[in-house]
């Protein structure tokens, strides 16, 4: 039970961290899109991709399922929402105190 008790905080952390990788990547695609940043800036460019390639492949399964609702994507309140729960699951099945 020690062994799990300390295995659930590492994962706790780890899907916080990639929460706020989710929210720095949808505001990244907003300020791109209304061409806030410079795109041709290799730095802008290079903190793009590095988000692109963190979270695309989470999002494509998701954005295979969701229908098509114009320029709207839902893909990272899904993502967002599915973390949630899978942290409740652990802090709930874990039998730990947090």
């Amino acid at each position: 039970m020690a062994v799990v008790c300390s295995i659930v905080p590492v994962i706790l952390v780890a899907l916080q961290l990639y929460f706020y990788v989710i929210i720095a990547s949808a505001i990244f695609s907003w300020l791109y899109a209304f061409n806030v940043i410079n795109p041709r800036n290799q730095v802008v460019g290079t903190i793009g991709q590095m988000l692109y390639s963190l979270t695309e492949p989470v999002y494509r399964p998701i954005r295979n399922i969701l229908p098509a609702m114009g320029g709207l994507d839902l893909s990272p309140i899904v993502v967002i929402l599915i973390m949630m729960l899978i942290q409740n699951l652990i802090r709930n099945l874990s039998g730990c105190a947090y």
